[in-house]
């Protein structure tokens, strides 16, 4: 699956914002407090949202008031996303829409929570989930498409709490298609909060396949790689020689009283520093390719500035690694503030947020004639962006 489209209104920075034309790999520039962070919470916030309830997701974040726009908490906070899903071997554009409101009791509720999407060629898109306030009703034969809309099954369903998306229960069960794969592209999204700190000590022996988002079981998923993906480790190994100069070999040693702890072996010596004698440069690449060569990538994963802490000269490969990934089908979000990073995209790669009276507006790099023709010229992102070219980026234009 891939988000093609985002349109955001009444969250924090984000009045009325509006992300089109979303490619695999997605990096997001712009001053400090234009809103990068704001739109990676408004993922954490829909998995929030769907682990737990929307009441809980905004308590979380200080409640609705201080989530909502400020001046505008007495409207609703709404979030659209459009992407691409298989349905009986068809690619369609699926649309979800959930709009969030203040009951009569002041408590957060679900004003109304749609999933829709084209069931042929032309026509409207066609509703197979409606909910508002608790209850609604979903198409359990949507995938029977030789049957008019009319024809279709509508099942009334009636949720525990207002609060509570329709998709977290309904997408439990296979009949319903579109909310199930939704459901499951939302749990499995990785929204990286890596800490180095978190990733050097050694740990107690155990069982991990995927990074967590700190980044504290770094070395289980180094073994798990090595003991089960050979070729994904060693690609992991080849890269951490190309990129980090002096570094031959890296392991997950088991130590006698049952934890793992990182090695790394530098060529100049003849015994191995374990992770917590190395750089943070080294720690946090080393996890950043476990991350990003995990055999089953995350449908959507988010990495705020990867550039710190690691030399400028390895920021264009890192952004191929990340590029790779997103081939290999994870969607990539990215914040940056490195030219050196932004110098390995192209420019419909790049998102340019600012302010606009007090609020976030986006627009996309490549829609630019200007930045076109000069990078057509040869010019590089980074340095169109370092030179301030990238317009109203670096200044409130309200």
């Amino acid at each position: 699956m891939q988000i093609e489209s985002i349109a955001i209104k009444n969250y924090r920075l984000f009045r009325d914002t509006k992300l089109e034309k979303i490619p695999r790999l997605c990096v997001l520039v712009g001053a400090n407090g234009t809103g990068k962070s704001t739109l990676f919470d408004v993922f954490s916030f829909l998995k929030d949202a769907l682990t737990m309830n929307v009441g809980k997701a905004l308590a979380k974040r200080g409640g609705y008031r201080e989530v909502a726009s400020r001046g505008f908490t007495h409207e609703p906070i709404e979030i659209t996303l459009q992407f691409r899903l298989e349905i009986t071997g068809k690619e369609r554009l699926v649309t979800y829409a959930l709009k969030i409101a203040l009951g009569k009791d002041g408590r957060p509720l679900v004003d109304r929570e749609v999933l829709r999407y084209k069931r042929g060629a032309y026509g409207a898109p066609f509703r197979f989930l409606d909910f508002s306030r608790g209850n609604g009703y979903a198409i359990i034969n949507e995938e029977d498409f030789s049957k008019q809309d009319e024809e279709l099954t509508r099942e009334e369903q009636a949720l525990d709490a207002p609060d509570i998306l329709a998709i977290k229960g309904l997408g439990q069960f296979e009949r319903f298609k579109a909310a199930s794969a939704f459901r499951l592209m939302i749990e499995n999204w990785h929204i990286s909060d890596f800490h180095v700190s978190d990733a050097r000590p050694s740990q107690e022996d155990g069982f991990a396949e995927h990074l967590s988002t700190r980044g504290e079981n770094l070395p289980l998923v180094a073994h798990y790689l090595f003991e089960h993906h050979k070729d994904r480790f060693n690609r992991v190994l080849s890269a951490m020689r190309r990129r980090v100069p002096g570094v031959s070999i890296v392991e997950a040693k088991p130590t006698e009283d049952g934890r793992l702890v990182l090695r790394f072996q530098d060529g100049s010596f003849k015994d191995p520093f374990i992770a917590r004698h190395v750089s943070d440069g080294t720690i946090k690449m080393f996890a950043y390719l476990v991350l990003l060569n995990d055999p089953k990538p995350y449908p959507l994963l988010a990495v705020e500035e990867p550039e710190n802490q690691l030399y400028p000269e390895l920021l264009p490969e890192l952004a191929e690694e990340f590029r790779d990934y997103a081939e290999r089908g994870g969607q990539v979000f990215i914040s940056t503030h490195s030219p050196d990073f932004l110098n390995a995209l192209r420019l419909d790669e790049i998102y340019c947020l600012y302010k606009n009276q007090g609020f976030t507006s986006i627009t996309c790099a490549g829609d630019s004639e200007n930045l076109c023709a000069l990078f057509d010229a040869g010019d590089l992102p980074g340095y169109l962006w370092k030179q301030g070219l990238f317009e109203g980026l670096n200044k409130d234009v309200g």
